[in-house]
């Protein structure tokens, strides 16, 4: 059992200068072998906002001013909305401590294939003008959204 991170002690000794790797709880029961594999060599800690609540950037935070860790790492699953807060959720802690810190975000395709995904990914995800504008300019995007998301094809079987 993987320790979650709202539960971790922020000084825990097993956080200082660590490498960590934060996972969507929902990760490691989609791809356990992923998870493993990526999780070689750091502190693995779990994640759920739709089970925890969704202010995550606080503790995360607090972990990157009192353990200094080396770098944080995180993993969940594509397509998942509350998912893409745990992105956010790093993000924004990196950004309120002010520090440098080595990220790396990752995102598990249809439950298997791993794509890394680059923080300003992230940080335009959470404006939807600008995620409109990139559809205006690129709409064969949708048909890639069509191969991923049963949410997308069946609102396109009702329009």
């Amino acid at each position: 059992m993987k320790p979650k991170l709202l539960r971790v002690w922020v000084k825990a000794p097993i956080l200082k200068k660590a490498d960590l790797l934060i996972i969507g709880e929902c990760a490691q029961i989609v791809n356990p072998k992923v998870v493993e594999e990526l999780g070689k060599g750091k502190v693995v800690l779990t994640y759920c906002p739709e089970g925890e609540g969704q202010l995550a950037y606080g503790k995360i935070a607090s972990i990157i001013r009192a353990s200094k860790p080396s770098s944080i790492t995180v993993l969940t699953v594509d397509g998942s909305p509350h998912c893409l807060l745990v992105h956010a959720a790093v993000n924004e802690a990196i950004f309120e401590v002010g520090e440098k810190i080595k990220q790396k975000h990752y995102v598990l395709v249809n439950g298997e294939k791993l794509a890394e995904i680059s923080p300003d990914a992230i940080r335009v995800a959470r404006y939807l003008s600008l995620v409109q504008k990139l559809i205006d300019k690129n709409p064969e995007i949708l048909k890639e959204l069509e191969k991923l998301s049963l949410e997308y094809k069946y609102a396109k079987k009702q329009q």
